[in-house]
């Protein structure tokens, strides 16, 4: 068959983002200057060839493009559109295949194009006949659920395979793509599949939607309606977003940049990717988003790379602990070795060996007042390091420590990562406050949960239950704080370094009551330090007489209200400023001494003064303390015969009073001591401040000697104390707590101290200042411990029973 095509040359009239089909009418608004140019330049052809209406040649532009076919439309009409504006109505007549461009009048685009031969087998196959048969049922069902029913008769009536397909144009859920491929189809047959799947697609999209509102709508209240417009609002986003070039997902894509720009470790951040890709899953509704932004907030809020330099000016750090406190000279020394290590290991380049940095964890032990957490601020100082505080007191949660799991409401990290978040570095100093005040029920053990994170080979790798990624903990410096050692498990305390804090002397307190606790409490009298003076004899009466502890808490108290008498006192009248405060002065203003020491009464009030009664020395919670031990012996005619112990004592302290009294029954003769009453006559030891519970073996000497100058009529030195266990043989065997004894001495104003002799080493921890004003004697055998400490005879022994 002969083609029929025709050439042509028409003015092109562009279309952005539209598609006109053959058969369509549609207006155009002649505002646009290429389309007022090519209708005008139409006219202008028009009139010219007196050919009838002017035509043009519609073409669809995409982005800047132009199609390879377009549509041959005559102009119809020129006027107004329904606002006001200069328009043209345009019909599309046939198709036409785009040739080369060309001449022609006015300012439009002129083309040479050949129309397209759509011709059909007459008459129709089967196959196409159904095919329209499908399309107008598929258009007809359309049009009646949109209530076009007007327009359902007008389908109908199409009786042509290509205009019934080129019919589809008006369709509005058709893109501009596919309209363009009708466009460019030129076998109206396959152009006729094209709108029938278009449609079909379009009508089971809109069947689902029916039946998933229909689903939603049954039996719906109002949590459920509420879900459904949250979930249309999030679909409605979603649109606009597309539509403004946004991607899906702001918010998660905000912690997705979040994430990629952060400096994280790289499993970390492949743990929070995951989160995130969770995140975009998940509904605005569902509790699992909120968890993980809160997850992800914590993660990119941790410090991971950040790291403070260490202050590697040995002296200067040195100095540093020396001027904020008096004393305190091992852990000095031990933070100033640490810091020579740091600094001599970042030197050679090892800074990091296996994994793991050169943290350190250290247990400051010691009683309270000594300055235990105060002395953690001061490592930080020195070392140039972020400072934090963990306190521990009390804390009886498992997951106070390691964290909760983010499945319970409220999770949150353990205290161990919060101070890492808190302190802004890898690298702080964590003071964990009152260790030994942690305990344990039925949510876990928290001690158990700090092995981990104070084991230097483990805790480079430390996890928190809540992060679940690996935590980098071998770089910071532990400081546990604690009262007692026994109270800290035995597990806990061989991962930590030792450091005890045993008190300070008369004159480190007066050294620290003058440069640190009386500034400091003349500020918050609002007192001047020209205005009151403190005579160094009143500091030193203050710290010996007013008070008897191993710490300042009471001295600084003390000093408190010492000031605040003077501040009422002057703002009364009754008191002149400036004033120099001396050691007379303190009991008109603060009233009489507490603790007189034992060496200041008269000597026939001292407890020592009659036979029986000997001086000890423990180790409390508090320090070291003095101790006395009172014997007697009962009437033989009461019949009470045996051993009687008083004062809250452990069994071991009631097993070393029996030791004692055994070993002067098998030894008496030889120790020229009358025993031969022990057999029939009660024996009574007493510890006096029975309200405090006493143990342990080292009064087993004291007892020995209160029985003995009891049975001899012999006093006790009353400038003499002694520490020692005692064995059925004599021997004296060692003890512990040497240091807080010798101290506590001191602080007694007695002058001579009985040791065991295995115990001289120790005496290398006592402070020479202490040293020079103690007596010290080693024994081994309690034979001396009685040359040394008895007195001579005043009585005959039958008397002084």
């Amino acid at each position: 068959m002969a083609s029929t095509s025709v050439t042509l040359t028409l003015p092109v009239l562009p279309l952005d983002d539209e598609v006109v089909l053959p058969g369509m009418v549609v207006p155009l608004d002649l505002t646009d200057a290429e389309v007022r140019a090519a209708v005008e330049a139409a006219q202008a052809a028009a009139g010219k060839s007196g050919n009838g209406k002017p035509r043009v040649l519609l073409v669809p532009r995409i982005d800047g493009t132009y199609a390879g076919t377009g549509v041959l439309g005559t102009v119809e009409q020129v006027g107004r559109l329904s606002g006001g504006d200069p328009g043209a109505l345009i019909r599309g007549l046939g198709r036409v295949r785009i040739g080369a461009g060309t001449t022609g009048p006015g300012a439009a685009l002129w083309v040479e194009g050949e129309t397209v031969d759509e011709a059909v087998p007459d008459p129709l196959p089967g196959a196409v006949t159904e095919l329209v048969k499908e399309y107008k049922a598929l258009a007809t069902s359309w049009l009646k659920k949109r209530g076009a029913w007007q327009v359902v008769d007008r389908v109908q009536q199409i009786e042509g395979v290509s205009a019934l397909a080129d019919n589809s144009g008006y369709s509005p859920f058709l893109t501009v793509e596919q309209k363009v491929e009708l466009l460019e189809t030129a076998d109206p047959v396959a152009r006729l599949k094209l709108a029938v799947k278009a449609l079909s697609d379009h009508l089971a999209e809109q069947d689902v939607a029916e039946s998933i509102a229909k689903d939603v709508q049954d039996g719906v209240d109002k949590q459920q309606r509420e879900f459904l417009l949250r979930r249309q609002l999030e679909a409605v986003r979603k649109e606009l977003r597309e539509l403004n070039g946004e991607k899906d997902g702001e918010e998660s894509d905000d912690y997705r940049a979040r994430v990629e720009a952060a400096d994280l470790p790289e499993k970390v951040r492949e743990a929070a990717l995951k989160e995130v890709d969770k995140l975009e899953r998940s509904s605005d509704q569902s509790p699992e988003g909120s968890w993980i932004r809160t997850w992800l907030d914590t993660v990119l809020e941790l410090p991971w790379n950040e790291r403070t330099e260490d202050a590697y000016d040995i002296r200067g750090a040195r100095a540093v602990l020396d001027v904020e406190h008096a004393g305190l000279s091992d852990v000095k020394d031990r933070i100033t070795e640490y810091l020579a290590v740091r600094k001599r290991r970042g030197e050679r380049g090892m800074g990091v060996i296996g994994g793991r940095r050169g943290g350190a964890v250290l247990a400051l032990v010691g009683p309270p007042g000594v300055g235990k957490t105060s002395l953690g601020e001061s490592v930080a100082h020195a070392m140039g390091r972020k400072f934090v505080r963990v306190a521990l007191g009390g804390v009886r949660d498992e997951a106070e420590i390691r964290g909760h799991r983010r499945t319970y409401v409220g999770a949150l990290p353990g205290r161990i990562v919060r101070a890492i978040k808190e302190a802004g570095s890898m690298n702080p100093v964590v003071l964990l406050d009152e260790i030994d005040k942690v305990g344990s029920d039925f949510r876990g053990d928290p001690a158990a949960a700090l092995l981990e994170v104070l084991d230097p080979a483990q805790n480079h790798t430390f996890r928190d239950h809540y992060l679940e990624v690996e935590l980098d903990l071998s770089d910071v410096v532990f400081l546990a704080t604690a009262n007692v050692l026994e109270a800290i498990p035995e597990a806990l305390a061989d991962r930590m370094e030792l450091v005890r804090l045993d008190g300070y002397t008369e004159d480190e307190k007066v050294v620290i009551a003058r440069d640190h606790l009386l500034p400091r409490q003349l500020e918050r009298a609002g007192l001047g330090s020209d205005e009151v003076v403190l005579a160094e004899d009143a500091l030193r009466k203050l710290a010996g007489e007013y008070t008897r502890e191993a710490g300042v808490r009471t001295l600084e108290r003390s000093l408190a209200r010492l000031l605040r008498k003077v501040a009422s006192q002057h703002e009364l009248g009754e008191r002149e400023l400036p004033l120099t405060i001396g050691a007379d002065d303190l009991r008109a203003l603060i009233g009489r001494p507490h603790h007189v020491p034992e060496s200041a009464q008269d000597p026939a009030e001292r407890r020592t003064a009659v036979p029986g009664v000997a001086t000890g020395l423990a180790v409390t919670g508090a320090g070291g303390d003095v101790l006395f031990v009172e014997a007697s012996l009962a009437d033989p005619e009461t019949g009470a015969a045996g051993l009687t112990l008083t004062g809250q004592l452990g069994d071991v302290m009631k097993e070393s009073a029996q030791i004692a009294l055994s070993f002067l029954r098998s030894h008496g003769a030889e120790l020229e001591l009358p025993v031969a009453d022990l057999k029939d006559r009660g024996v009574h030891i007493h510890f006096p401040a029975g309200a405090v519970p006493k143990d342990g073996p080292s009064a087993g000497i004291t007892m020995t000697t209160a029985l003995a100058s009891l049975l001899s009529g012999r006093q006790v030195r009353t400038d003499v104390a002694m520490t020692g266990e005692v064995s059925l043989t004599g021997r004296v065997l060692p003890i512990g707590g040497v240091k807080q004894k010798l101290l506590a001495a001191h602080r007694a104003g007695l002058t001579t101290v009985i040791i065991p002799k295995r115990n001289e080493a120790d005496l290398d921890d006592v402070p020479a200042e202490v040293l020079e004003t103690l007596e010290v004697h080693p024994v081994t055998d309690v034979r001396q411990v009685l040359e040394l400490a008895l007195a001579r005879a005043q009585a005959p022994a039958v008397a002084a029973a």
